[in-house]
């Protein structure tokens, strides 16, 4: 049997996840999660796993499915938002699976209660002002000792939205000072944190929502201190890319401190038919140049040379050309180095660098099925060399946006929408209008539209009528470096986002 395996999922954000949990999400064949945990954490399973969400259910119903997918034999694993053994319930659960002969596991978590402050910038303890720290859920207050909390030089309170009346006059009555600093951390580590800040005196006037996390205690002055100083922290970026890539554009971003969102708009498939492709392959010594202008082409069209019992020296007659610095780095992943990469990492400056005499050459160009360029083969052509294109590979439109990232367009928290292809933003645009046929262009009015390069940037005019932030060099790092550069601009008429 394999053991069910209890995880701390932290606040928010899937960066907060620890490798161990991360491990047991990716081993997952069930997931029961808390319905606080984040769904971009949910997003990272594997579309064949099963998702149960606990919402709506007693902890008794909870312990039974737990105990029914552990004897189905199946890898189990009970999600919870920040630390398991932190408010969580989970002794309820582990006696439960003790007590049915189940097998467990436990990983923590980064709790909610240090997250929430580290994240808004409010340090909890400090060698002059801070020496105790007392932590309290206060669903319950009568049950709660108020004098020995209100002594606490720093207090972190959970689930206590609704209580903030109470909390206010049990402290004051305790003798907590009215103008100790306090803090209501609002959705920590997700998409939409926001933080209030005043005093204990104004605690109870405030319309907190659910999940918050409450702090009282001098750090709170330091929150400015306290706040990673990153170009763009505290900025919600969505970056549409291809199913199962847009880990290095994550990685970019995530470096200048925005909190990313990750939307599949492409779906990469092999070509309809893969006769032409290999019928070219079978007579690839008549050709004299290879032109390879993404990295999906590289990948594909390699694979199906490795699929026919060849390799890289197949093609060692070949001059390879590729547009852009992803494709050519793609391209030595396989052992091989392009012989010509444009300047400007656009289809139409490969024509531009190309030799002017093309009479005679023979150029095989594998490529999408669907929706590419003419410019560059008609230029050739014209040129006198004879191209052949043949399909490596196909993109198409997934079938709709997760609910979840609907509901952030639709709440205007998205600050950045990002797009790397003419077929990201088409795409996108499908999408949205499937989804939201009348209002959807309307939730995009709050967000800016940045652009890697030209072609992109006319899909954007064309759908969207605007181009906000558009990338000088048209790689991933170009357009990080120009929605960073936006950010820091002065504020200006044309600078509003």
């Amino acid at each position: 049997m394999n053991p069910i395996v209890l995880v701390g999922a932290g606040p928010g954000s899937p960066e907060h996840l620890t490798l161990a949990a991360r491990q047991a999400l990716l081993q997952a064949e069930v997931v029961v999660y808390d319905t606080l945990v984040d769904p971009r954490i949910l997003a990272l399973l594997d579309p064949q796993v099963n998702t149960h969400s606990v919402q709506g259910l007693s902890q008794a119903e909870i312990n039974d499915l737990l105990i029914h997918y552990y004897h189905n034999q199946q890898r189990v694993v009970r999600l919870k938002s920040g630390d398991p053994f932190i408010f969580g319930k989970a002794t309820q659960e582990l006696q439960a699976l003790t007590a049915a002969n189940c097998t467990y596991h436990v990983i923590p978590g980064i709790s909610t209660i240090t997250g929430a402050a580290t994240l808004a910038g409010i340090p909890l303890t400090d060698r002059d002002w801070g020496h105790t720290v007392g932590v309290f859920t206060a669903h319950a207050p009568e049950l709660l000792d108020w004098s020995a909390l209100a002594r606490m030089d720093t207090l972190v309170g959970l689930m206590g939205v609704n209580y903030l009346t109470t909390v206010q006059t049990k402290l004051l009555q305790n003798g907590r000072d009215s103008d100790t600093p306090a803090a209501l951390v609002y959705r920590a580590g997700q998409v939409g944190q926001t933080t209030w800040t005043g005093t204990l005196a104004q605690l109870a006037t405030q319309p907190a929502k659910a999940p918050s996390v409450l702090i009282l205690g001098a750090g709170v002055k330091c929150r400015g201190l306290g706040q990673s100083h990153l170009p763009l922290q505290g900025k919600n970026i969505l970056i549409t890319r291809a199913a199962g890539s847009g880990s290095e554009l994550e990685e970019l971003l995530g470096q200048s401190g925005a909190n990313v969102v990750s939307l599949p708009t492409l779906v990469v498939t092999p070509p309809p038919d893969w006769a032409p492709l290999d019928a070219a392959l079978a007579q690839l010594e008549q050709f004299n140049w290879l032109i390879l202008t993404s990295a999906n082409a590289v990948d594909y069209f390699l694979k199906r040379l490795w699929h026919h019992q060849r390799d890289g020296r197949s093609l060692a007659h070949l001059k390879i050309a590729v547009v852009g610095e992803k494709t050519a780095l793609n391209l030595q992943k396989w052992g091989l180095r392009a012989d010509l990469i444009p300047p400007e990492f656009v289809a139409d400056q490969l024509l531009t660098e190309f030799p002017q005499d093309c009479q005679d050459l023979r150029v095989l160009f594998p490529r999408v099925a669907s929706g590419g360029r003419e410019v560059l083969v008609q230029g050739l052509q014209e040129r006198g060399a004879q191209v052949l294109e043949v399909a490596a590979y196909e993109t198409g439109c997934p079938a709709e946006i997760r609910a979840f990232i609907l509901d952030y367009l639709r709440q205007g928290l998205i600050d950045v929408l990002t797009f790397t292809s003419s077929k990201t933003v088409v795409h996108f645009w499908q999408l949205l209008a499937q989804a939201a046929p009348e209002q959807g262009q309307k939730w995009l009015n709050s967000s800016l539209i940045a652009s890697i390069g030209p072609q992109t940037s006319r899909a954007c005019e064309r759908y969207f009528q605007r181009v906000d932030v558009a990338a000088k060099e048209y790689t991933l790092a170009g357009l990080v470096g120009a929605i960073v550069a936006y950010y820091r601009a002065p504020i200006s008429g044309d600078n509003l986002g």
